[in-house]
């Protein structure tokens, strides 16, 4: 008997600045969530892939020029002195590889707020292994074991497929909120500032 219940994917990237503004608000909503026992799944949808290459200077420009949008928009802190003390490469997979080691051991949300806080607070390059495997310490990992798994042909292809199927389902930006029901997939709206009326449609869509 095929399962009809409805499923509801966040689609996020850890180290998307759009996902750190949107922070306050995915907590009130997965809050309001927890209460009327409505379950979600987390996807970590990266939008970046391993690479060691500088970031050439437009386009460092260009994602800093976003944070003061997110910043005058939302009220999101940033510390900008990330783009004087770190030479940036556009890479979130390894940040993204860090999150399916966390969920492992129940720690997702407490190691997705770790790297946000590292890379938008405390000016640290979450796309360096060095910096994952130092935040990776100070949530209770043991560091030569994150090692060896961060760049592992398993956990790479935990992320590959894990981005794939965010892909199948609509999850094409981040932050996303996916509901799928009756086979079909519904990217809800994302207001930045109210869940509320994210709730709504969840809420009837499980009630139905």
């Amino acid at each position: 008997m095929q399962d009809t219940t409805p499923k509801l994917y966040y689609v996020y990237d850890p180290m998307c600045a759009w996902c750190w503004g949107y922070r306050p608000t995915y907590l009130a909503l997965t809050e309001s969530l927890k209460e009327r026992g409505i379950t979600l799944t987390k996807l970590l949808s990266g939008f970046a892939p391993d690479s060691d290459i500088s970031m050439p200077l437009d386009m460092r420009e260009a994602i800093e020029s976003y944070w003061y949008k997110i910043s005058d928009l939302l009220g999101t802190e940033f510390n900008h002195a990330f783009w004087q003390q770190n030479t940036p490469h556009r890479s979130t997979y390894p940040a993204c590889r860090a999150g399916l080691i966390a969920r492992d051991q129940g720690k997702e949300e407490q190691r997705n707020l770790k790297i946000q806080e590292a890379y938008y607070l405390n000016a640290m390059n979450p796309s360096d292994t060095s910096v994952l495997c130092q935040l990776a310490e100070d949530i209770g990992f043991e560091k030569e074991q994150f090692e060896t798994d961060l760049p592992s042909d398993i956990t790479r292809k935990r992320l590959h497929d894990e981005i794939r199927f965010a892909r199948s389902i609509g999850g094409n930006s981040f932050p996303s909120w996916i509901l799928v029901k009756d086979q079909q997939a519904m990217q809800l709206p994302l207001d930045y500032q109210d869940h509320r009326a994210a709730l709504t449609i969840i809420e009837d869509a499980f009630a139905s």
